[in-house]
């Protein structure tokens, strides 16, 4: 497990080689009946940084939108667009 990464970073399940992420782990986000559904509104069309600031308190868990999204959301900029919804994790850092 990488030692050197924050809760909030994506690669914390992935191990450190030689002082070098290893090939990545993806983070599991499960789902849970406390899931929110939301609508992608306008002011976060392709800014998956804005909305994660907006629930979580910081920008910083962004991708955990794409993994708890995986049929809606590839491309975790591009495919974050207003109008679609998603699914929105609750208490992620306890995860």
């Amino acid at each position: 497990m990488a030692s050197n990464s924050k809760d909030t970073s994506q690669y914390l399940s992935t191990p450190i080689k030689d002082w070098y992420l290893d090939i990545m782990v993806s983070r599991n986000v499960p789902k849970s009946d406390f899931d929110k559904i939301i609508k992608i509104p306008p002011a976060y069309d392709q800014r998956p940084d804005l909305l994660s600031n907006a629930e979580y308190g910081t920008p910083r868990l962004w991708w955990v939108f794409a993994v708890r999204n995986p049929d809606l959301i590839n491309d975790p900029i591009q495919d974050f667009v207003s109008g679609l919804e998603i699914y929105i994790p609750v208490n992620i850092l306890k995860q």
